[in-house]
């Protein structure tokens, strides 16, 4: 039987159920990856996404290569592609690990229809995720909306269920399964309609890996104070990995509570912490597959967060605010790194999704969309979770005021302005006490700190404490109508 193996968001060979189901039931295997063509040219991900995917894929093609298979792609219209492709090569079934996005359901659908109109076998394997929406319920089977009562449920499954992680498909075993087909490169960046830049975080699987041993020796046991600190490698940087599957979440969990028993020092609740961060992962994945509507609008409507009348100042905000120049220092460092490298620490996105919502006005929505388009990690799921948690619009039951203030947030996580010096070079010279609000100087500090407040970098373009109380102003007349 020769079998079709789709690779999607799955780029790698240690633990990937749909390669290694095919290579135990199939006598022939062809990898094979479809460029989404309608996707590429609709701009939602930005260049530094398409390079580390293209990074990944190069990486997985060199893996599947040392095992004698070959890597085939197309480029076009996914639905289109594959049926193609299973006619062409006369498969007799297409494997692929499922996705969760509204849009990727319906096509899976419709690929399921075409391929079992044509006699082609399909079968399909969660892998995105450890649990499924439907695996993780409430007592009355109902999709759980709370992120605590989630998390209780996600961990009674992991220690009934116990997930195994699977071995890669020996060499031997796999060159038996090689159909020999002519291997083709790879459209280069620019063959694809984006411009190419260098990934921040090195891609493919050999560097997840690699990744998270590092991660799991040491960082993880101090994560719940290094995951704060925007200037110390105090987090994994493993979620562009999680994005595009060269990293296995089965895997990263059972390597996370494996660290508990190496030598030296180790810290259970550091450990805990992290996995948290990826139980949050799956709570966003299975809010966008039971409430699919939360891609188009809030989850909830019973709050709506106050926004700026469109026009010439709410453009100059969010173009201020998109370029790093607020006057804020730890919100435009934040936003450089972004624009720079494609990824931005975590509580560094809580901040300057506050500040975009909260000080300047500016509706959620704006600020997803953005990232969508800068992140190498862009997620659908992960993004929206985050942006409608900042919004308050989201599963959570926070009221409508939960505001950062940025020189606070600045202070206690950035506190000698490391971060910020780093992404704010035109602030390099700014002493301790004044790095965080600048606009403080006095004339004479400005000068020593070879640095002019309204010319060599800007004057806030807000007030955040009129802007808190302007924001709460209008949310409770929100709430009063």
């Amino acid at each position: 039987m020769r079998g079709i193996v789709w690779f999607r968001r799955d780029l790698r060979l240690h633990d990937q159920p749909a390669l290694i189901a095919a290579c135990e039931a199939c006598s022939e295997v062809i990898p094979f990856f479809v460029f989404d063509e309608p996707l590429l040219q609709s701009r939602v991900f930005g260049s530094a996404c398409v390079n580390f995917m293209l990074g990944c894929l190069h990486d997985l093609a060199s893996s599947l290569a040392d095992r004698g298979l070959t890597l085939q792609w197309r480029r076009g219209e996914p639905v289109e592609e594959i049926v193609r492709a299973a006619r062409e090569w006369k498969a007799d079934a297409v494997y692929w690990n499922r996705d969760y996005e509204p849009r990727a359901i319906e096509r899976d659908r419709t690929v399921a229809q075409r391929l079992a109109q044509a006699g082609v076998v399909v079968r399909t394997f969660k892998d995105h995720v450890v649990f499924e929406a439907e695996e993780v319920r409430g007592v009355t089977g109902e999709p759980l909306q709370r992120y605590s009562a989630y998390r209780a449920r996600w961990w009674s499954k992991w220690y009934a269920v116990k997930p195994t992680v699977h071995a890669v498909p020996s060499s031997s075993r796999a060159r038996e399964k090689a159909v020999p087909l002519p291997p083709s490169s790879l459209p280069t960046i620019n063959e694809l309609g984006y411009d190419h830049l260098a990934p921040w975080i090195e891609p493919g699987e050999r560097s997840a890996r690699k990744q998270l041993r590092w991660f799991v020796d040491g960082p993880i046991h101090q994560y719940g104070h290094g995951r704060n600190l925007p200037a110390i490698e105090g987090s994994a940087k493993l979620s562009p990995h999680f994005r595009f599957g060269t990293l296995s979440p089965k895997g990263a969990v059972h390597a996370a509570l494996d660290s508990l028993s190496h030598k030296g020092p180790v810290s259970r609740t550091d450990v805990l912490t992290w996995i948290d961060e990826l139980i949050w992962r799956e709570f966003f994945q299975q809010v966008l597959a039971a409430f699919p509507h939360v891609v188009e609008g809030p989850f909830r409507h019973t709050f709506v967060p106050p926004s700026r009348d469109f026009g010439p100042e709410r453009d100059r905000f969010f173009q201020a605010w998109c370029d790093g120049n607020t006057g804020y220092p730890i919100v435009d460092a934040g936003m450089r790194q972004l624009n720079q490298t494609g990824w931005m620490h975590n509580r560094v996105r809580m901040i300057v999704a506050s500040f975009l919502i909260k000080d300047l006005l500016i509706d959620w929505q704006s600020g997803e969309r953005y990232f969508m388009r800068h992140l190498l990690d862009a997620d659908v799921a992960a993004n929206n979770g985050n942006w409608q948690w900042c919004a308050s619009t989201g599963t959570d039951s926070m009221p409508g005021y939960r505001i950062f203030n940025p020189a606070l947030q600045s202070k206690k996580f950035d506190p000698d302005g490391a971060y910020i010096r780093r992404y704010v070079p035109e602030l390099a010279h700014v002493s301790v006490k004044n790095i965080h609000e600048p606009h403080l100087m006095t004339a004479d500090e400005q000068v020593l700190a070879r640095c002019r407040i309204g010319a060599d970098y800007p004057f806030p373009v807000v007030d955040h404490q009129q802007a808190r109380q302007e924001y709460l102003n209008l949310g409770k007349r929100e709430v009063m109508r």
